[in-house]
C-alpha cells in the first residue's frame, strides 16, 4: 500500500506540472492573439513572463524524465567532510552545508540534521543531513565528490589566497524492504558526549554514537537524539544506506566498465571549483558548465549544475 501511495503521489506531481503547462500555454495563446489584433505593447511583458513560466515547467518535466533510476525517487543522506587545512577547510565545509540547506528549502524539501560536529574555531568537522522529498537522491547524487574553493582567506592576517577542499557524499535512504547484511563483528561502536546545542541532558550523557564498519572503513555518527538507543538506530540506518549506495556504485561500474577511468574521491580530483579570487566563477569539471554569479550558487542556486550533470549522464 505504501508503494502504491508513493507511486500515486509521484504521478499526481507529474500531471500537476503537465496541467500547469497546458493552462499556461492557453493563456499565452490568448495573449499572443490579443497582441496581434491590438498591437498593444503593454502585453509583451506578460507574454515574456508566461513564456518563461512554461520554459521552467518544461525543464522540471525534462529533469523528472531523467530520474528513472531505481533509487532516484528516495530521500537523500548527504554527508560533508572538510579536507586538510584546519579552520579554512572547516569553514568551507560549513559554506557547503548552508548551500545544500538553502537548495533544499527552495525546492520544498524537508531537512533533518542527523549529525553536526562544529569546528574548534569556525566551520564544521563534519555534518550529515537527511533531505526528504520526491527525487531528493536523484538530484543530489550529482553533488557527490570533492568541491574546491579558492579565495582570500578571512583567517589569514596577511590576506593571502587559499585553496580549500571538502568532500560531499550522497546516498539514498534505505527503506526497510531493502536488505543489507551488517554483521555485529564487523562493527566498532563508540559513544561520546554530544557537542553543540541540545540542553544539559545531551551534553552530560554519552548519548552520541559513532559506528565504524571495519571491512569498508566507513564511519557514521549521530547525535541529534537524546537517547543513545535512538542515535544508534539512526547511525545504523545511515551506515546501511552508505553500504547500499556503495554496492550500487560497484554494480554500475562493473556493468559499464567505469572502473577503468574512475577517479578516487581525493584532494586534487575535484568535481567542481568555486573561485572567489582573483576572478569569480563556479565551474563543474565534469560537464564544463560555468556560472559567474558565485553568491547565488553559494545561496543554493545549483539547479543548473545538477541539470547539466543529469543531461550528460542521460546521453
Amino acid at each position: 500500500m505504501q508503494e502504491l501511495l508513493k507511486e500515486k503521489k509521484e504521478l499526481e506531481s507529474f500531471f500537476a506540472r503537465w496541467d500547469a503547462m497546458e493552462r499556461s500555454l492557453e493563456d499565452l495563446e490568448v495573449m499572443v492573439e490579443l497582441y496581434e489584433e491590438e498591437k498593444d505593447e503593454e502585453i509583451l511583458p506578460e507574454i515574456e513572463e508566461s513564456f518563461g513560466k512554461i520554459e521552467g515547467i518544461l525543464e522540471k518535466l525534462e529533469l523528472s524524465r531523467m530520474l528513472s533510476g531505481e533509487e532516484d525517487g528516495k530521500n537523500a543522506i548527504l554527508t560533508i567532510h572538510p579536507g586538510a587545512g584546519g579552520t579554512e577547510s572547516q569553514d568551507w565545509a560549513s559554506m557547503l552545508l548552508r548551500m545544500y540547506t538553502r537548495w533544499a528549502e527552495k525546492n520544498g524539501y524537508e531537512v533533518e540534521v542527523l549529525d553536526y560536529q562544529p569546528g574548534e574555531e569556525a566551520g564544521i568537522k563534519s555534518a550529515t543531513l537527511l533531505i526528504k522529498g520526491e527525487n531528493a537522491y536523484g538530484y543530489l547524487k550529482a553533488e557527490s565528490g570533492v568541491h574546491r574553493l579558492v579565495r582570500i582567506s578571512p583567517f589569514d592576517a596577511n590576506k593571502r589566497r587559499h585553496t580549500s577542499f571538502a568532500s560531499v557524499f550522497v546516498s539514498p535512504e534505505v527503506d526497510d524492504e531493502i536488505k543489507v547484511e551488517i554483521r555485529d563483528e564487523d562493527l566498532r561502536i563508540d559513544t561520546y558526549r554530544a557537542s553543540g546545542a541540545g540542553g544539559q541532558h545531551v551534553n552530560k550523557t554519552e548519548s552520541a554514537v559513532r559506528i565504524t564498519h571495519i571491512p569498508t572503513g566507513i564511519v557514521v555518527q549521530c547525535q541529534n537524539e537524546r537517547s543513545q538507543h535512538k542515535n544508534k538506530a539512526m547511525a545504523l540506518k545511515i551506515l546501511k544506506s552508505k553500504l547500499y549506495e556503495l554496492e550500487l556504485r560497484e554494480r554500475q561500474e562493473k556493468m559499464a566498465e567505469l572502473h577503468k577511468e574512475k577517479k578516487e574521491i581525493a584532494w586534487g580530483s575535484q568535481i567542481r571549483s568555486y573561485v572567489l579570487q582573483p576572478y569569480r566563477l563556479v565551474k563543474d569539471h565534469r560537464t564544463n558548465y560555468e556560472e559567474g554569479n558565485v553568491d547565488a550558487v553559494l545561496d543554493g542556486e545549483i539547479d543548473d549544475f545538477i541539470r547539466a550533470y543529469l543531461l550528460q549522464a542521460a546521453n
